[in-house]
């Protein structure tokens, strides 16, 4: 099986095409390419004569009418859009130009990756299939939706979709898989050569001019050289903020801990907009990191250079850059592999039964990477929240050459907050309300978000940098003299505490028009969130105030026998909602992904059917209001 690579799209001229598998993916986290590669195994293992798997950006569109057999692994991300790896492959898609009959003879099979959680549930990967059925390809089997909320998260679904394609595929074509009963015999599993090779160096082997000493370019040293990275597109280094504001919102009493934090530089104005989101890059703990290095029997002081492999051999300059830059093998683990938050994923599991020498934990890691111990692996490791360095001390006898770590441990990924302030407001900070986040998995074990229990611990009186990157949010900032309906319950406030700071100031020097503000909390005295921002803005002139056409609107969940929400107190205000809707008002709805965007949907299409608008015509009329950029919702999970 080839990885992704730009070359291999040329080897279909060398291979059969009815004799060749080719699997598309389209990852933004890894997830894809986790089940992208699966299925490139499992076809290998069924005797498949050419397989190769590879990223849509590594591939020409314009060669699809020649492939006869292809799988599509495609993942969703934010509100319903591609991966940024498909963007180019999908608009080729959409070129007016290509037929019905384009794609015709082309058997192909399409599987998502999504979480029922969003409203736009696994929207790339069905937009996929529809616009592939269009071009004339035949579909091998139903598209398949992997979803984060089944009990076994994507591999749910995944694990019955590979058993009905591998059957189909086979029916249609059964040279392609000669040997489809040794797919999943597990007396047949091999395991390969990693995927990366790593180059040692003792610390008076090391190039001097290979080891930076800037904190930003040795994080961006980092992330560039790790395999596992490469869909995390740090956009260069870092840039460096100081913490100098760590507060309590909620009640010390209050079961939930939400902080405002200010972080700034202090030497310079900070380049960001309103809508804008703050990736920051946790730091983990270092006696965990000491933990792993020693459970794992590597040497903290040895300097290593990271290097992807194509094939069996070395990728030159593909993830490191050719002044071959090598870093100390402590601060790779610590920059780029999450050893103490993240679940490993199932073939981690299968791999380490390669080199378990003791039997019982041999048969148990086999059982765990098995069909078999799906939902028992599911129990085990996601529910549980089990990271990498508890599995590695679970089964001792487990020795891992440091390269399948570097290739099998999930990501140290970025943390995205909503910013919450406005530059013209405050042009040297930014501010984020964050929510710490800690649950009890099904054994009463309490685990931690690691990015938020790292910020909320961290204090403002000492010296404390954290690695930062501005990027555009899916909240445009809006215009001084466009009306405004926000709708942010809980931390879904942050990105509006930034919209009415900066109408704000610009009602200072220019004519602004009016917000109105919902926000839900469950109780006025617990975690009523910037209580005394919101009510300031809200009398006399401020931007939130009657007398500017605005309004406050809380609604507090608990505080009386029967619930109400922030979908309820939009309805109360349904008149001056539909008034500032009819003025050109934009509509923006930010906070958890659950039910409240639904619910907030479901709100306004009343206020449009009470209002003279057919039924059927409601959820139209708020469909155009997005397609010209009037409504917008940033959902999380």
């Amino acid at each position: 099986m080839a990885p992704s690579s730009a070359e291999a799209g040329s080897s279909a001229a060398a291979a059969s095409a009815s004799g060749r598998l080719l699997v598309l993916y389209a990852s933004q986290t890894g997830n894809a390419m986790d089940a992208a590669e699966r299925v490139g195994r499992e076809a290998e293992r069924g005797g498949c004569p050419a397989v190769d798997v590879l990223s849509m950006d590594s591939f020409d569109p314009g060669r699809l009418p020649s492939e006869r057999f292809v799988v599509f692994v495609v993942s969703t991300t934010g509100q319903g859009d591609p991966p940024d790896s498909m963007k180019v492959f999908w608009r080729y898609l959409l070129r007016k130009d290509l037929g019905a009959q384009w794609l015709e003879g082309v058997h192909r099979a399409v599987f998502g990756l999504g979480d029922s959680g969003y409203q736009k549930y696994n929207f790339a990967a069905k937009k996929l299939d529809r616009r592939l059925s269009h071009l004339g390809a035949e579909r091998v089997v139903e598209i398949g939706l992997g979803d984060d909320q089944h009990p076994s998260g994507y591999e749910g679904a995944l694990d019955p979709w590979l058993l009905s394609l591998w059957k189909s595929l086979n029916e249609t074509n059964p040279s392609l898989l000669p040997r489809v009963s040794d797919i999943n015999d597990p007396n047949l599993s091999i395991l390969g050569n990693p995927k990366v090779h790593v180059i040692y160096y003792s610390s008076n082997e090391v190039p001097r001019d290979s080891i930076v000493s800037e904190p930003n370019k040795i994080i961006n040293n980092a992330r560039s050289m790790s395999p596992a990275l490469q869909f995390h597109d740090d956009g260069g280094p870092p840039c460096m903020l100081q913490m100098v504001t760590n507060q309590r919102l909620t009640k010390e009493s209050s079961d939930r801990d939400v902080r405002h934090f200010e972080l700034e530089d202090p030497s310079s104005a900070i380049s960001y907009k309103v809508g804008n989101t703050l990736e920051i890059l946790p730091s983990q703990n270092q006696s965990a990191v000491d933990a792993f290095i020693e459970r794992c029997n590597l040497d903290p002081d040895y300097y290593v250079t990271i290097q992807a492999k194509t094939g069996d051999k070395i990728s030159k300059g593909s993830l490191v850059s050719s002044q071959m830059d090598c870093i100390k093998l402590k601060t790779f683990v610590a920059l780029t592999m999450d050893i103490a938050s993240a679940s490993p994923r199932r073939y981690f599991f299968e791999v380490m039964s390669f080199f378990a020498t003791a039997e019982h934990e041999k048969a148990r890691l086999q059982y765990f990477s098995s069909p078999e111990g799906r939902d028992d692996l599911y129990r085990y490791n996601q529910k549980e929240g089990r990271t990498v360095l508890e599995v590695l001390e679970e089964f001792p006898s487990v020795q891992m050459p440091f390269e399948w770590l570097v290739q099998l441990t999930p990501p140290l990924k970025k943390r995205a907050f909503s910013i919450s302030s406005s530059p013209l407001a405050h042009p040297n900070q930014i501010h984020l309300t964050a929510s710490v986040v800690s649950w009890l998995t099904p054994f009463k074990r309490t685990r931690h978000g690691l990015c938020s229990t790292w910020l909320a611990g961290l204090n403002p009186s000492k010296d404390n940098i954290i690695p930062c990157w501005i990027r555009q949010g899916s909240l445009p900032p809006p215009r001084a003299l466009v009306p405004l309906v926000l709708i942010g319950p809980g931390t879904g406030c942050a990105p509006f505490r930034a919209f009415v700071e900066e109408r704000a100031a610009q009602a200072a020097t220019e004519p602004t028009a009016p917000i109105l503000f919902f926000f839900g909390c469950r109780n006025q005295d617990n975690d009523f969130l910037y209580k005394d921002f919101w009510l300031t803005h809200a009398q006399d002139d401020g931007v939130l105030s009657s007398k500017k056409g605005g309004g406050l609107f809380v609604a507090f969940s608990r505080d009386q026998p029967q619930k109400v929400y922030v979908q309820h107190k939009i309805k109360e205000q349904s008149a001056r909602v539909w008034n500032l809707l009819l003025s050109g008002a934009a509509v923006y709805i930010a906070g958890s992904s659950t039910k409240m965007p639904a619910d907030v949907t479901d709100a306004l299409e009343v206020i449009c059917k009470e209002r003279g608008v057919k039924k059927e015509d409601a959820s139209k009329w708020l469909k155009d209001l997005e397609k010209v950029g009037r409504f917008h919702i940033e959902t999380w999970s």
